[in-house]
């Protein structure tokens, strides 16, 4: 599954064209590494999200198409939140 696609149906992020617009400014990054919107998320990558001073680490648990908004936050784990 895309990246972009990801944090939209994780629920990280809430729209994803804003996610498109995160991952093209480098305010994500998967395993150390700045991702593209397009990058292949696989179970057990870790995401960096930064949202202005704030900091979200994630590790993927599972990948799905569609998820329900009591079920999204079991697609990940909050490694550090600063």
């Amino acid at each position: 599954m895309r990246l972009d696609k990801f944090l939209k149906v994780s629920r990280i992020i809430k729209r994803r064209t804003v996610a498109n617009d995160a991952c093209d400014a480098d305010h994500v990054t998967v395993n150390g590494r700045p991702a593209k919107a397009s990058y292949d998320v696989k179970v057990g990558d870790l995401l960096t999200i930064t949202f202005g001073q704030r900091t979200l680490s994630v590790r993927v648990l599972s990948v799905k198409e569609f998820t329900s908004k009591a079920d999204a936050s079991e697609l990940y784990e909050v490694v550090k939140s600063e």
